[in-house]
């Protein structure tokens, strides 16, 4: 059965990479969770997509110039205010360290695919905090650890050879399954167009090893369970886990 990954949890109607949009991906049903991680001045592993605070909270400022306790000063969730199901309390969202999601998955076998946004900055030391981290609070759930940044996962392996890597495509590469075996990658995370086009041929014999992102129409969302992905990343989980059932 494919599976449904909110991404950055249920960014479609919440606050992006926050625990209340974690949560409600939670609620929905979800196999799994995606989200971004960046690293601050002071080591500490933070979850937001761009490697800045600006256009997701009111604040500003590079990830790697702040320390953690200056990103907890400022909202995550004001700049949501326009989603129809904005509240009030979203506005004492703040930007979550890894741990505080590790944290809230706890007790659930839900699977969790970190992506690491490495190349802008490439965090020096963010692999071995990762593995630490997913070493005392990831209960043994799976991890899939995602990047754009081939030498990260690569980083990863090196450290950890049971580390679950998965290499993150928006352009077509010729003979994917050497890829695949030659850096020991546990799936390839591909871009909907490249699984929606012809392009798309290669990798046929993969499904079972292919994510997809990020997939919210629903026709596109029935074609991925009809090929048989491994999982679909979604902004709409509940809308994809729905289609799934009637499918």
């Amino acid at each position: 059965m494919t599976k449904i990954y909110g991404h950055r949890g249920s960014k479609g109607n919440y606050p992006e990479n926050t625990l209340v949009s974690f949560q409600a991906a939670i609620e929905e049903g979800v196999d799994g969770l995606e989200l971004d991680v960046h690293m601050t001045e002071d080591g500490e592993v933070v979850v937001i997509h761009d490697e800045t605070l600006d256009r997701t909270t009111d604040g500003r400022g590079l990830i790697k110039d702040l320390t953690l306790a200056e990103i907890k000063q400022y909202s995550a969730g004001s700049k949501f205010s326009h989603l129809t199901r904005y509240g009030k309390s979203w506005d004492n969202e703040k930007v979550p360290s890894l741990i505080e999601v590790l944290q809230l998955l706890a007790g659930t076998e839900i699977e969790l695919n970190i992506e690491l946004k490495t190349y802008v900055y490439t965090y020096p030391g963010i692999e071995e905090k990762l593995l630490s981290i997913i070493n005392e609070f990831g209960e043994n759930r799976k991890i899939i650890y995602s990047s754009f940044h081939l030498p990260s996962l690569i980083r990863l392996k090196e450290l950890d050879n049971s580390a679950n890597i998965a290499w993150l495509l928006h352009n077509p590469i010729s003979n994917p399954s050497d890829y695949m075996q030659v850096f020991d990658l546990e799936s390839l995370h591909l871009a909907k167009d490249l699984v929606l086009h012809d392009m798309f041929q290669p990798y046929q014999e993969l499904s079972p090893s292919v994510r997809v992102w990020t997939v919210n129409d629903e026709q596109e969302l029935k074609r991925m369970l009809d090929l048989g992905v491994d999982a679909i990343i979604t902004d709409y989980p509940e809308k994809a886990i729905n289609l799934r059932v009637k499918n």
